[in-house]
């Protein structure tokens, strides 16, 4: 019995085994080594397939620029994950696999085997399930627009302001359209780039699109770079109005913010498809150019037009010190000030500080920075590297769009002025027209206008700086190009040593392809060898010491047609070798203390312009010298010391003359003057009164019939009490027309100047010294100055005035006036001058600047509360300008 109930108690686990096999679950233990072997081979065909759909997005993702589509993605996915969960069945199998028995129908582990049957049988389904899943026709799209695109950049200096104006403006709904505009390497285009980025890091609301504008074909050009950002194909357009229309279809649905760079004229925004921006839509559109011109035809309104400046001083300083490193400015205590003067001789222009800087890191010794100072100051700075290979020809560009070969000589031409020299337009002009760069044109005034139009494009093109009215300067670092440029050419060969300090006359290898010489503005006190220069046009040598000229230094100069020897305050004597000078249409003498005019100028027939302002000293020209001259259109002569009455006896014989100059010293001279036909003929443009003895009332009428008049100086005419103008003169429709500067000085008995009021365009009223002054305008005469022009007129066109030393002036006019253009008024040493003729309305929206003693400023009474408030903040003390030259 024992035995038998020890079989029995054997036998139960078989039993329950039996038991279990005989339930539902006994196929998972069954089935586990055949399901087993077709998860091997499900998991290896998913593995395949996963392959194949993974090259196929990488191919549309890399080569097409697709976005993978989401079920992609998540099909993917799965397949990864059942992978890895079928691989780790798989690994766990062989234990499970051991544990059957009796053909596999059975497990020593029963529970633990269908577990796993079960899991397999499952993970089995779910593969099968996502093979038929994976097949896709499709397996990428485009991907959607972002709203910008961020552009990478460096950090910057000296634009924060720039950038925030800019930005400022922008955020006013009625600017839709923005112009940056500036030098070439001024930071522009970096400007652009941190309005781009400034989008992309807070805003979603616009589309950004960034183009670059080009010289060549710019419409389709810009075309294809929006059409690429806003996701259009490009395939298939055959006109630039088949790529408009359907730029339009798709931006006019979007709130977009165009961003262009680098224009070069004006581009237009209809024919490129992109909706004018308005307050409607929101959107915008930003764009540099170096032209002041593209500017003002994309955007009329220049108060959206913002002109980025070269950096000031310290933050010049600050970029350059991070492009040189400051383990280079450490490497000795000499070098950081070396550093100032190198970066003195950038002039704030980013790309010549970068440049420059990083061409310094390397030096570490001050002798190095010495040197580096010399070459710049020499306007040879191309040794650097990276200036002639990559600095000039950025800036060049400017130069290369200038419409024609003239524009670019007269461009050149300004180099021959030293560096930061205020350069006078008609001078420029006058040298010019002297050279022959300009058309040939029927009249003088024809060719000074296209000059001055020439002027305007050179200042719109950021090549010249315009410093005032009246002069334009050219930055040191386009001065430095345009010397590299003419150093590069085989037609404009030029010898530039101004403003070097030159003691001596300079020597240089190839005088003979010479054919522009500057040496202004040096120390230079004789020139005593031959200058051989057969080519030479043009030869600079005012602002010397010059006192001795031998008779042959002009022998070898038979092409010369501009000759300026002004300023050089020795010279007294020319040499009778300037005969030779026989091609010589330009002479300027101005400004020297030459005695007389040597009779061998005879020779001069082709003479068209000859200055003698302020000779003082001159005090003969030989008889019928100057009717010799039969070509002559321009003679100034204000300040000459020689008598004018005779020069107009001999000017009746010029018939070419147009242009004219004349200093009167009595009034008995004017009288006489005005009895020549030329007194009238002339463009008489500027006129100088001087030391009248013999008159206490002056009869302006010939003066007032003057139509060219601009300029008028009244200077110590001692006696002189009142002016008269006569009432039928005042009547006259063209009375002092053209008058736009009045200079009274030291003119002690003088009572009023009632007369400028009628003086239309009088932009500078200057009155110095006058010390029995005691009004501007009388208050005896205002009614027939209101009867004739208005209060509302008196000085309408007045931007400056000053008034200075004239101890008993005690008004300037008895109302308050609006002065709609002044910008500045001097008042020093006038302690009698109590009331301003300023109320809160006066040079509204002007930015105006009040010069006085500090003492005066307290004591001013004002005419109400408001107008002391509103010009407050106008004051600068007088000891600021102190030595400023107001003549």
């Amino acid at each position: 019995m024992g035995n038998i109930f020890s079989i029995s108690l054997s036998l139960d686990p078989i039993i329950t085994r039996c038991s279990d096999c005989a339930t539902g679950q006994a196929s998972y233990i069954c089935n586990l080594e055949d399901n087993l072997h077709a998860l091997q081979a499900e998991v290896a065909g998913l593995k395949e397939l996963r392959s194949d759909l993974m090259s196929r997005v990488r191919i549309a993702e890399d080569e097409q620029q697709l976005k993978r589509l989401n079920q992609v993605e998540g099909c993917l996915s799965r397949a990864e994950t059942l992978i890895n969960d079928a691989d780790q069945l798989i690994v766990q199998s062989p234990q499970h696999v051991e544990n059957l028995c009796m053909g596999c129908c059975c497990s020593t582990r029963p529970r633990s085997s269908i577990k796993f049957g079960k899991k397999i049988a499952k993970k089995l389904q779910e593969v099968k399930d996502q093979k038929k899943n994976g097949d896709f026709c499709g397996v990428a799209s485009k991907p959607p627009l972002p709203s910008a695109t961020e552009r990478p950049s460096e950090p910057t200096v000296g634009l924060e302001s720039n950038f925030n104006k800019v930005w400022s403006s922008l955020q006013k709904e009625q600017v839709g359209v923005l112009g940056i505009y500036g030098l070439g390497g001024v930071g522009k285009t970096t400007l652009l780039n941190q309005i781009n980025n400034k989008y992309h890091d807070i805003t979603h609301d616009y589309h950004v699109i960034w183009a670059v504008a080009s010289q060549d074909r710019p419409i389709e050009r810009v075309q294809d770079q929006i059409a690429k950002r806003i996701g259009l194909s490009i395939e298939g357009w055959k006109s630039i109005e088949e790529k408009a229309e359907d730029i339009f279809q798709v931006l006019c649905k979007k709130k977009f913010a165009l961003l262009l760079d680098d224009l070069w004229e004006r581009f237009d925004l209809t024919r490129a498809g992109v909706p004018l921006p308005t307050q409607e839509n929101g959107s915008k559109v930003i764009f540099t150019t170096r032209s002041r011109d593209v500017c003002c035809q994309m955007q009329p309104n220049m108060d959206n037009n913002f002109r980025v400046e070269c950096l000031p001083p310290e933050k010049a300083l600050k970029l350059f010190e991070e492009k040189v490193g400051s383990e280079t400015l450490r490497m000795h205590p000499d070098i950081c000030k070396l550093a100032e003067a190198v970066v003195e001789e950038c002039a704030g222009l980013p790309l010549a500080l970068i440049t420059i800087g990083r061409a310094m890191a390397s030096k570490n010794t001050p002798r190095e920075w010495e040197y580096a100072i010399e070459v710049l100051r020499q306007s040879a700075a191309s040794v650097f590297p990276g200036v002639g290979k990559e600095m000039y020809p950025k800036l060049k560009f400017s130069y290369d769009c200038l419409p024609d070969e003239r524009v670019k000589s007269c461009f050149l031409y300004c180099s021959l002025y030293p560096e930061d020299h205020l350069i006078e337009k008609d001078e420029l002009v006058d040298c010019w027209i002297g050279e022959g760069l300009l058309d040939e044109h029927a009249n003088l005034s024809s060719a000074r206008n296209q000059g001055h139009f020439i002027i305007g494009s050179l200042i719109d093109a950021c090549l010249l700086e315009k410093e005032d009215k009246y002069s334009v300067k050219m930055h040191d670092v386009i001065r430095d190009m345009a010397l590299w440029i003419a150093g590069e050419s085989e037609k404009e060969k030029f010898f530039v040593k101004s403003g070097v300090q030159l003691k001596e006359q300079p020597k240089a290898k190839k005088w003979e392809e010479v054919t522009r010489i500057s040496l202004m503005d040096n120390q230079i006190e004789n020139l005593t060898e031959i200058l051989e220069c057969p080519n030479l046009q043009t030869l600079f040598l005012g602002g010397n010491d010059l006192k001795v000229i031998i008779d042959d230094f002009f022998n070898s100069l038979p092409m010369l047609r501009v000759l300026d020897l002004s300023s050089n305050m020795n010279l007294e004597e020319l040499p009778v070798g300037i005969a030779k000078l026989v091609s010589l249409e330009h002479l300027d003498l101005s400004f020297t203390r030459i005695r007389k005019l040597p009779v061998e100028l005879r020779t001069l027939v082709m003479l068209k312009y000859l200055n003698l302002e302020w000779t003082r000293d001159l005090e003969m020209i030989p008889q019928q010298l100057l009717s010799c001259f039969s070509k002559l259109q321009v003679l100034k002569m204000e300040g000459c010391g020689y008598g004018c009455l005779l020069v107009l006896e001999e000017m009746e014989h010029l018939k070419y003359l147009k242009v004219l100059t004349l200093t009167f010293r009595s009034a008995l001279e004017l009288k006489k003057a005005s009895r020549f036909n030329k007194f009238f003929s002339c463009a008489i443009e500027h006129v100088c009164l001087e030391d009248f003895r013999d008159s206490r009332s002056l009869n302006f009428m010939a003066l007032a019939k003057l139509q060219y008049l601009c300029t008028l100086r009244v200077l110590r005419c001692m006696d002189l009490e009142e002016v008269k103008i006569e009432h039928n003169i005042i009547e006259g429709a063209r009375c002092f027309h053209s008058l736009r500067s009045v200079i009274l000085e030291q003119c002690n008995h003088l009572r009023d100047v009632s007369w400028v009021t009628f003086a239309p365009h009088l932009e500078e009223l200057d009155i110095l010294e006058c010390k029995g002054l005691e009004e501007i305008i009388s208050e005896e005469k205002p009614g027939e100055v209101t009867e004739l022009k208005g209060n509302s007129d008196l000085f309408s066109k007045l931007e400056i005035l000053r008034l200075c030393h004239s101890l008993k002036l005690k008004t300037i006019y008895h109302h308050a006036l609006p002065f709609p253009q002044l910008k500045e008024i001097y008042i020093i040493g006038c302690p009698m001058l109590k009331k301003l003729p300023l109320n809160s309305n006066s040079a509204k929206g002007q930015r105006l600047v009040i010069v006085g003693d500090e003492g005066w400023w307290k004591d001013v009474e004002w005419e109400d509360e408001s107008t002391k408030i509103a010009f407050l903040p106008s004051f600068r003390p007088s000891i600021f300008y102190e030595m400023l030259d107001i003549d």
